[in-house]
């Protein structure tokens, strides 16, 4: 094997794509747009508050917009001012996402109906208006970070986070069936990561088989396989890289 060809192989695994990522200023989202630049895609990077990706400064082709998923008028706006930067949009990663937390009788109507928005009606938004530009282009990806508690909703005082990470999954599995086969779509679930979301659960990662967090970065290369053409024959499906958390 020629080591030297298979790292420019690696390098280029995005070359000439031009992708959309939200929550795009920390934890996952900021990760996968790190990775994403080194494989050579062109990004426009999405977040409420302006992405920081000073990192990414000295790099060709890195858009920053700051706006909140929710915002389906000016996300619209957005999405076609992205796409005039990079010259279309062939992919997506619908990384932004909260956490609310309580015992239902708890947890106010307005905080539970603001983490179904961002995590559940922000990702249908994003992906909504990307679809029009993805629609001209030869193939494309959709991938939507769900979590681990979407595919196994036994922790109490996430009854929120759970239902939209749940709503994510079915929504991504009907969205793979809509637009193949030109446009691929997959979710991501994570279990717990070192992120600042991770603060007051760190206590429970002994319910992991791998008994640690993830680091943002291995969830990041998940997303950069489901992205890259290494996974062109998979759609539909949801993906755990939660250190077993959801069979353990």
């Amino acid at each position: 094997m020629n080591i030297e060809s298979e790292f420019s192989k690696s390098a280029d695994r995005l070359r000439g794509r031009k992708i959309v990522v939200t929550g795009a200023s920390s934890g996952i989202g900021r990760m996968t747009a790190h990775l994403f630049a080194q494989a050579g895609a062109s990004l426009a990077l999405l977040d409420r508050s302006h992405p920081d990706t000073s990192s990414l400064a000295s790099l060709p082709n890195v858009y920053r917009f700051e706006v909140d998923v929710t915002d389906d008028v000016n996300i619209e706006r957005i999405i076609d001012e992205a796409a005039a930067s990079m010259g279309g949009i062939d992919g997506v990663v619908n990384a932004a996402g909260i956490m609310s937390t309580g015992q239902i009788h708890d947890l106010s109507i307005s905080a539970w109906r603001r983490v179904v928005e961002v995590n559940l009606f922000g990702t249908y938004a994003v992906t909504r208006s990307c679809l029009k530009w993805m629609a001209s282009e030869k193939k494309g990806t959709i991938v939507n970070i769900s979590s681990a508690a979407g595919l196994l909703s036994n922790t109490p005082g996430l009854t929120a986070y759970a239902a939209s990470k749940g709503g994510v999954i079915s929504f991504t599995r009907a969205l793979a069936a809509e637009v193949a086969p030109k446009i691929r779509a997959n979710t991501v679930c994570p279990g717990m990561v070192d992120t600042p979301m991770a603060e007051g659960f760190r206590a429970n990662v002994g319910n992991y088989a791998l008994k640690r967090l993830a680091d943002p970065e291995e969830v990041a290369n998940a997303i950069l396989f489901l992205t890259s053409d290494e996974s062109s024959y998979i759609t539909g499906s949801a993906l755990a890289v939660d250190g077993g958390r959801s069979f353990h």
